[in-house]
């Protein structure tokens, strides 16, 4: 019988543990602030549009103009936050959020507001968001232990959600005493102490030594890196169809407010305020639905979940009905969106992530953005109960069919970075051209698939990383001689790959290496692309 251990148990993760660390808690703070702002501002900006131009169409186009900067944008700011100084990044988009609300603000004291301004204004406020939020997913892995992780982001969707309350309820407390330029007002001068706030952390940015991308580089591979990564495109489509059919539900709730037994900005304001209270309690239950459901029965179930209490608010007689299944809501929405967001950054090595949580986020928003076109028209051509009821339907439909055709295989892959493999040197740096490099193995010939499967791995990989082309070759009068030849598209790119290297590189490396039966270690051999 084994001896009794004296180690203590495991600690249980705790929800609140990040925030004993400084620096989170500050990131925290802020990152509450900040969306507070967007809350007010989408609530306010809907609400005016309400008055401005009553038609679902354009009610529903407000949400469009806050969330597709996203779509268009997210990819060059995940690019930049990966390349530049990410606090400093991060500090100047607080500051353009304040100059959007800022110019709102006037235009509405002006009486100059008009449906198409007050979408082009929304859009300008979307283009803060999209900057905003790759540099921050991407920071967050920085400043708590990988364990942790989990729990730090559903503290980030408490903040999210906190605002989600409490965005709304200043916001409509400011619209029905002083009216809508007062609620931009205080968005403005929220951004503006966010921003001073992120000033004050000190956080060392060190430049690489093989100075910074080149932007179009950088988003190569980013897109790259997500597109030959199988997790990631699992994600994303659930993702993109969550979303897409979910975004009913919130496009049209302003409407639904006002069909309500005394209908009036308070009404939409306590609805919104209802979502986020369950998300909040969801969030705060995170690790222990972890615990109970893998991620992709918590996806479906909340998508289901969502669905579901979306159909009950379309149809709900009175605040009554609407409040519990908007709280039923909101904790579904924030299960599926924490578990997503979890998964992707959990795939992500380092310095890759503001690109590949950019790329996630256009996948949000771009679905965000055509849901809410989608069912805006579909209530304009038939009712809003229909819209929400059809979306309901197809997001549980397409979800079940999402989950049996694109099976998202957990990994344990060490995606730490690691300087197992040195970068090559060389007594003066090449000229300008693209690189090649081949690597000859010799193998059993008896082995050869086994060693084909295995290449197919380093072929995703090599790409993953940024090269910009991939071949096999396997010579014809030597059966067990293949040689893998990887193209670069200069040499510091080539170099670059060896800072990109992650543990599960290096085992990919053994693995490949445990094939090779010649005396000496695999041939490798560098060239210059002179001529085509």
């Amino acid at each position: 019988m084994d001896a009794p251990s004296d180690r203590p148990p495991p600690e249980k993760p705790s929800a609140f543990g990040p925030l004993k660390g400084p620096v989170f808690r500050m990131l925290w703070f802020t990152w509450l602030a900040a969306n507070t702002t967007m809350w007010m501002n989408d609530v306010a900006a809907a609400w005016l549009m309400t008055s401005i131009a009553p038609s679902p169409v354009w009610v529903a186009l407000v949400q469009s103009a806050a969330t597709l900067p996203v779509f268009l944008l997210g990819l060059p700011s995940g690019a930049f936050a990966d390349i530049l100084d990410r606090k400093r990044y991060f500090m100047i988009t607080q500051f353009w959020v304040a100059t959007v609300a800022t110019i709102l603000c006037v235009v509405i004291l002006l009486d100059e507001m008009t449906a198409p301004l007050l979408l082009a204004l929304t859009f300008a406020n979307g283009i803060g968001l999209a900057m905003r939020w790759p540099v921050f997913a991407a920071i967050i892995p920085e400043v708590v232990p990988r364990p942790q992780l989990p729990q730090a982001l559903a503290l980030n969707g408490v903040a999210m959600n906190g605002s989600r309350i409490i965005g709304p309820l200043v916001a409509g407390a400011i619209i029905a005493s002083a009216g809508s330029a007062w609620v931009f007002v205080l968005n403005a001068v929220l951004s503006i102490v966010a921003g001073i706030v992120i000033l004050r952390w000190r956080r060392t940015h060190r430049e690489s030594p093989l100075g910074r991308e080149r932007l179009t580089s950088a988003m190569r591979v980013g897109l790259q890196f997500v597109w030959q990564s199988g997790r990631m495109k699992a994600i994303l489509l659930r993702l993109s169809l969550f979303f897409l059919n979910s975004t009913g539900l919130m496009a049209l709730l302003p409407l639904l407010a006002r069909r309500l037994p005394g209908g009036e900005a308070g009404t939409f304001t306590v609805l919104l305020a209802s979502m986020g209270g369950g998300a909040i309690v969801a969030a705060l239950l995170m690790p222990r639905i972890r615990q109970w459901a893998p991620l992709q029965a918590r996806v479906l179930w909340g998508t289901a979940i969502h669905s579901l209490a979306a159909v009950g608010v379309a149809y709900a007689p009175n605040i009554w009905v609407a409040v519990p299944s908007m709280m039923f809501a909101g904790a579904a929405w924030i299960t599926v969106a924490n578990s997503l967001t979890v998964a992707a950054q959990m795939a992500l090595p380092d310095w890759v992530r503001a690109r590949g949580m950019s790329i996630f986020q256009m996948g949000l928003m771009g679905a965000t953005a055509a849901g809410a076109a989608i069912w805006g028209n579909v209530a304009s051509a038939l009712t809003l109960q229909y819209s929400v009821a059809i979306s309901a339907v197809t997001g549980i439909a397409l979800m079940a069919l999402a989950q049996r055709v694109a099976i998202d295989r957990v990994t344990d892959d060490d995606i730490t970075l690691s300087r197992a493999m040195k970068a090559p040197e060389v007594r003066a740096p090449p000229g300008a051209g693209r690189v090649q490099v081949q690597i000859e193995y010799l193998i059993d010939p008896a082995r050869t698939a086994e060693f084909l499967a295995l290449m197919e791995e380093s072929r995703r990989s090599r790409l993953r990383h940024g090269v910009i082309e991939w071949q096999l070759l396997h010579d014809l009068y030597e059966p067990g001689r293949f040689i893998e030849q990887i193209t670069d598209v200069s040499w510091t790119e080539h170099l670059r790959r060896f800072d990109r290297v992650t543990a599960a590189d290096v085992n990919l490396r053994d693995a490949k290496l445990s094939f090779h039966i010649g005396d000496a270690p695999p041939l490798v051999t560098r060239y210059l692309v002179e001529r085509d």
